[in-house]
């Protein structure tokens, strides 16, 4: 959540003001006298003689008024000083020589009569004693914090370049901060040895954990913000052997848009340690996709359906149709898109995929040119008890509304598919297995372009393991993981959202598009990183508890099978798999077979499943991969 700064009370900003220009009075009359009484060598005497004396009293009330003049031209009355840089410090310099330049130009010309030395040492005198005042201020503020009785938490901080500083600057001069810095790391040899605001640069990132132990470190903070993700990782795993709480600032682009303050330096989160780095999808072509045409979405209120919506509203569509069962998500995506999109047009429908006669009403009422199909139930334990439900849902849902898409001449039809659909060993990954053939099979006998995409778990979604994790770690464990070798390819809610609308763009008709998502996670290891992060041990604090593989479970997902192989789109980490054939007769007869068993034939559906999807594994008669 954006900062909310502090404006200050005019009730304390004028006393603030007077004092200044009460300080600018001595500090430019005091500069007047100590430039004559420098030039003649500081024999008061002599000055006395020279009648100079009597001038610069004769002088002092406009010279005075001239300098506060300048000073007010340069904003040195409105400027905060505590924050004062050196921007600050270029318009005192400014005003001082353009002061210095103009009595000496009525020196000359004997306006007034003074010595021609006399304007340079003033100008130089004001500078000085102008700056003293002027940053004194954040000098004895900083002074204070420093003996403030508050103790401090002894803080590394990471990274010695401008977000450094920014960093070492807040938490030296803040009344908030409750760090103190006692040294730096910093990977680039040229600044090892060298001091930042007077903390020292120790070393690279090889010096973390004996810098630890010497210097009683208890904080460390990354100050790298651009950091690449693989790098940040390797420095999160040796400072997690310190036993230190690890902490990073937001990015500098943020504190410049004032999303964020310094203040929000926050602890790592989970998604910042995977094994790849965010991925950018180019998202240019889609505005001519999406503007002044009616999108629709069915599982609008889900976690992917509900960022859809989002990311689609953002490209001005003529209207927005929502199509969900569940009513509360419904309601929650409606009132927040009514918030932040007034304008759009928007229908917010109940309903279920299911119901054909439902699904084909709704499209043939507001004709969408794009529909993206969301709507799906994908929890595997949970489908492998409730086979019948999985198909009803998924697979005849798919078939609804892929028809009544095709029969009212919507322009793109995107299913969202899961790597769980590769070699499927359960009824979920099966289902959306079939969904993916139903709409390669729907591919080119319309004017509607059909494509799906398929992609990992979803950080953050709605029964996804990181929220599981996070409640069970809150309660103070166990934290369970079903098997201690089980891997997941992961990636944020808003790449699956941006790779959903990418593949709108690039589809031609009967493509599965396939995201590269780089290593899979452990998820033991990503249980023990978040328990860490959590700032408690594994297995110490927090027990590990290994569950064993759940109903339908893999150790491990694909995102290809054996046969597709992959074909490059225009963005590198997105790519087509090959169509795998198979005989679209049989396809179609096998639906009608499954169709009439969706009510009360679990043992024969399960059966019919493994017909099309070769890869299913009948509980009782085989063990899943």
């Amino acid at each position: 959540m954006p900062s909310i700064k502090k404006k200050s009370s005019p009730n304390l900003l004028l006393p603030r003001v007077i004092l200044l220009v009460v300080l600018d009075v001595l500090v430019i009359n005091a500069a007047m006298f100590f430039a004559l009484f420098i030039r003649y060598e500081f024999d008061f005497n002599s000055l006395r003689e020279s009648g100079f004396l009597d001038t610069a009293l004769r002088w002092a009330i406009p010279n005075t008024l001239l300098v506060m003049g300048l000073f007010v031209c340069f904003r040195l009355y409105r400027t905060l000083w505590s924050f004062a840089g050196a921007d600050e410090l270029a318009r005192i310099f400014t005003a001082s020589m353009i002061m210095g330049v103009f009595q000496l130009l009525l020196v000359l010309f004997k306006l007034v009569v003074m010595p021609r030395s006399f304007p340079v040492l003033f100008a130089m005198l004001l500078f000085i004693a102008t700056t003293i005042v002027r940053f004194s201020y954040r000098f004895i503020r900083r002074l204070r914090y420093s003996f403030s009785q508050t103790p401090k938490r002894r803080t590394m901080l990471i990274g010695a370049g401008e977000a450094g500083a920014l960093v070492l600057r807040e938490f030296s001069g803040s009344q908030f901060s409750q760090n103190k810095v006692v040294c730096i790391i910093d990977d680039d040899p040229a600044k090892k040895g060298r001091h930042l605001m007077g903390c020292p640069v120790i070393g690279g990132r090889e010096m973390i954990e004996e810098a630890v132990d010497k210097y009683g470190v208890s904080d460390i903070v990354l100050a790298i913000p651009t950091l690449p993700t693989q790098v940040k990782k390797e420095i999160w795993e040796i400072c997690n052997r310190t036993g230190c709480k690890f902490k990073q600032m937001p990015g500098v682009y943020q504190l410049a848009n004032g999303d964020v303050s310094i203040q929000e330096i926050r602890d790592i989160e989970i998604e910042d340690l995977l094994e790849r780095d965010v991925v950018k999808v180019d998202m240019g072509g889609l505005s001519g996709m999406i503007s002044g045409k009616t999108v629709m979405v069915t599982g609008g209120g889900g976690s992917i359906g509900a960022e859809l919506c989002r990311q689609l509203a953002s490209y001005q569509p003529k209207e927005l149709v929502i199509f969900d069962i569940y009513e509360n998500n419904a309601y929650a995506i409606e009132q927040e898109l009514k918030g932040n999109y007034p304008e759009l047009k928007l229908h917010v429908l109940i309903g279920s995929v299911r119901d054909e006669a439902r699904i084909d009403q709704v499209i043939a009422t507001y004709r969408p040119a794009m529909v993206y199909h969301a709507a799906a139930h994908k929890h595997v334990p949970l489908m492998e008890f409730s086979p019948l439900e999985a198909v009803k849902n998924n697979v005849f849902g798919t078939l609804n509304t892929a028809k009544a898409a095709a029969k009212y001449g919507v322009e793109h039809f995107v299913l969202i598919s899961t790597d769980k659909a590769v070699n499927p060993t359960n009824v979920m990954g099966a289902s959306k297995r079939i969904c993916e053939m139903i709409v390669q099979s729907m591919a080119g006998k319309s004017e509607t372009c059909f494509a799906a995409v398929r992609f990992g778990n979803v950080l953050g979604s709605n029964g996804s393991v990181i929220p599981l994790f996070r409640e069970q770690i809150k309660k103070g464990g166990p934290v369970t993981v079903t098997h201690p070798e089980i891997t997941r390819f992961f990636m944020t809610i808003p790449e699956a959202v941006s790779l959903v609308l990418q593949a709108g763009a690039f589809a031609q008709g009967g493509e599965i598009f396939v995201l590269d998502m780089g290593s899979p996670v452990k998820i033991d290891d990503l249980a023990r990183n978040m328990i860490r992060l959590s700032g408690f041990e594994p297995d110490v604090d927090i027990p590990v508890v290994y569950s064993g593989l759940r109903p339908g479970e893999k150790l491990y997902e694909e995102l290809l099978m054996g046969e597709e192989g992959l074909a490059k789109t225009a963005n590198d980490l997105i790519y087509i798999g090959h169509k795998i054939d198979f005989d679209e007769n049989q396809l179609n007869q096998e639906l009608e077979a499954l169709k009439a068993m969706t009510e009360d034939q679990e043992d024969q559906l399960r059966q019919r499943i493994r017909v099309l999807v070769p890869t299913y594994r009948i509980p009782g008669q085989t063990t899943p991969v």
